[in-house]
């Protein structure tokens, strides 16, 4: 029988003694073992029992990442329920109360960070009955437990139903419900995801055929936990190979928890990490601003490094031979004196880092391949449980989103649900026991979305024929020029903000318009050293048309003759940029929980600016909106 209580059951007796879950306490990581993380895990589950938690009833759980998560989540399993989590990065009340009250939450477990979010809608949660904290509570109300109390009724109750509890248990069927994952929110109303423990399981050992995981394996699971990618893949593919997974030292705010991950990646010395590019992206600037740092000098060599190692790794799946081999004694050298000690500073025992989430610009996977920590590739989505393909050490080709994992069909389709040959593009149809039980609540969506078994992800991509799946964009995203012709702008965007350190965020538009537009927000620090460097005061116009002139020249490295002209189709370059003064952020909306940029959103709150974009003065890059926009930056 394949569920999560059991596959835990069969890891526990296989690595009792191994090191399961580590956590920084007192400022120390201390570990904790199968064993002992079972025995929490039988306390909590029997608690939830004796707080007349029942089969098929949902409980809500909102907290950073800590052994209490996943002991959370184990027990309210084993008592028969189903997990509803919520990410920490969910910023409005409104949106944790229609998740939690949608989803009919009897119980909700809540870390002390999120307390406050809770509090201002618990009452709104119809079917609420408790809350149970985390931490500790000052003057906690009726209904409101701390953790530990719930873990002293679980040992009371075991004492006497020892027994019922293990028929409990041992009652949950691979069919039965797991959990209620939210997708991030982009529209008013967020689908729950339900995903069975048949789901789980069966998505893990798929992972297992992609993605080798010895059993001295350790990873920081820097991704939030309730994301698919980490709470599968991360949670669950470590758990059944009996390696440990790391939580991040919590701070007193996400921007401070944030600060400790270089730290904690040094302590913990990871095998493997799971990412998302913007994630990738803060630890490449993290290593050009130390090369930087270190002077003109190391700087030049280490970029020369870099062009080396491109030309000689090529994608990876087919590497330069024959008279290039010749540049393998230099690499070497490189790799000894330069990429060896950027390793050290990410720990110094990392093979690779798989990312997720969203597209990876196939530069920012050359750069990481090139300094020995390969970056690759995958694709999934929640409703898959989540993972479909990916690159691995034994198999890859940057730029894809790899090979498929084993136990499911895929086919690319047309508009009419027609298979299309191997290298036409289309949308990716997927089949397999990973495949969601459906949206909760919400028949049509799921009746739209999993058609004769086939789950219709939504995404453009295609098959090539060395057997690797490329991933082009959501269909939802696409441009739609005035001919009707479509085009994906996400690799633009992401190649925009990857390959220029001017510019921190894009986004593409046209709708059925003569041309593409662009909306970007720069990169301020970047601009400020350029502007020092060149002796430029950026108060003056004199400043203000040099910025502009600079990021119009970043767009301009991928037309015809220049640097990156063959990346993409020439007509889907925007023929005018709007420059912001204010970027895209969780805060503003404009981003989701999962940090992807919500287009909708940002085309109606720049609507105005997107269609000044498509008048002849918009052209002209050092219009007066854009100089104003500069000038709102302060990049004194």
């Amino acid at each position: 029988m394949k569920t999560i209580v059991q596959f835990f059951e069969d890891s526990v007796n296989k690595f009792a003694d191994n090191v399961f879950m580590w956590e920084k306490i007192d400022g120390i990581y201390k570990g904790t073992t199968y064993k002992e993380i079972r025995e929490q895990v039988y306390l909590f589950g029997a608690g939830l029992i004796s707080l007349g938690i029942k089969k098929g009833d949902r409980v809500g759980l909102i907290s950073e990442g800590r052994n209490a998560w996943l002991v959370s989540e184990l027990g309210i399993l084993y008592a028969g329920a189903a997990n509803v989590p919520l990410s920490v990065r969910l910023h409005d009340s409104e949106e944790i109360r229609f998740r939690f009250d949608h989803s009919g939450v009897r119980i909700v477990i809540v870390s002390k960070s999120q307390v406050s979010k809770l509090k201002a809608v618990k009452k709104s949660i119809k079917a609420l009955e408790k809350v149970i904290f985390l931490d500790h509570e000052d003057n906690p109300e009726k209904d409101e437990i701390l953790f530990e109390s719930v873990l002293e009724s679980g040992k009371n109750y075991l004492e006497k139903n020892r027994n019922t509890f293990e028929e409990t248990w041992q009652s949950v069927s691979e069919d039965d419900m797991a959990n209620i994952c939210y997708t991030s929110g982009t529209t008013a109303d967020p689908k729950g995801i339900i995903l069975t423990h048949l789901n789980y399981i069966t998505n893990v050992h798929q992972a297992y055929s992609l993605v080798e995981i010895p059993p001295y394996y350790r990873t920081l699971l820097i991704l939030a936990w309730d994301h698919s990618f980490a709470h599968t893949n991360g949670l669950y593919g470590f758990m059944g190979k009996g390696a440990s997974i790391a939580s991040v030292e919590v701070g007193s705010t996400m921007i401070e928890t944030n600060r400790n991950i270089p730290g904690n990646i040094k302590e913990i010395q990871p095998n493997l990490l799971m990412s998302v590019p913007t994630m990738a992206k803060s630890f490449r600037k993290g290593i050009e601003r130390s090369i930087r740092e270190k002077g003109p000098v190391i700087e030049k060599l280490f970029n020369y490094a870099l062009k080396l190692s491109y030309s000689y790794n090529r994608d990876g799946f087919r590497k330069a031979g024959g008279i290039h081999k010749i540049k393998l004694p230099l690499l070497k050298l490189f790799d000894s004196i330069l990429f060896k000690k950027i390793r050290e500073g990410l720990g110094g025992k990392l093979d690779f880092i798989i990312g997720g989430g969203a597209l990876l610009d196939i530069e920012l996977q050359k750069f990481f391949y090139a300094i020995g920590i390969p970056m690759f590739q995958g694709y999934g989505l929640t409703e898959a449980s989540p993972t479909i393909s990916a690159n691995s050490l034994k198999r890859h080709k940057m730029g894809s989103s790899g090979y498929l994992a084993s136990d499911l069909e895929l086919k690319i389709c047309d508009e009419d649900g027609n298979e299309l040959p191997l290298t036409e593009k289309g949308e990716i149809v997927m089949k397999g026991d990973n495949v969601m039980k459906g949206y909760w609540k919400n028949e049509k969506s799921t009746n739209e979305t999993i058609k004769n078994g086939w789950l219709h992800t939504g995404d453009m991509g295609y098959m090539d024929e060395d057997g690797f799946l490329y991933v082009i964009g959501r269909f939802k995203s696409l441009l739609i020029s005035d001919d009707g012709e479509k085009y994906s702008p996400e690799g633009i965007e992401e190649s925009f903000a990857d390959q220029s350190k001017y510019i921190e965020q894009c986004m593409l538009y046209n709708n059925q318009r003569p041309y593409t537009v662009a909306v970007l927000f720069p990169n301020t620090e970047a601009l400020k050293r350029y502007l020092k460097e060149k002796n430029i005061d950026p108060e003056t116009e004199e400043g203000l048309i040099a910025v502009a002139e600079l990021l119009k020249s970043e767009i301009n490295e991928y037309r015809t003759g220049q640097k990156y002209e063959d990346l993409f189709p020439q007509r889907w370059l925007p023929s005018a940029i709007g420059i912001l003064d204010e970027g895209f952020t969780e805060e503003n909306r404009l981003l989701n929980s999962t940090l992807k940029m919500v287009r909708g959103k940002i085309v109606e709150k720049y609507q105005e600016l997107l269609d000044y974009l498509y008048t002849p003065d918009a052209k002209i890059v050092t219009n007066k909106r854009n100089l104003d926009a500069i000038k709102s930056l302060n990049l004194k």
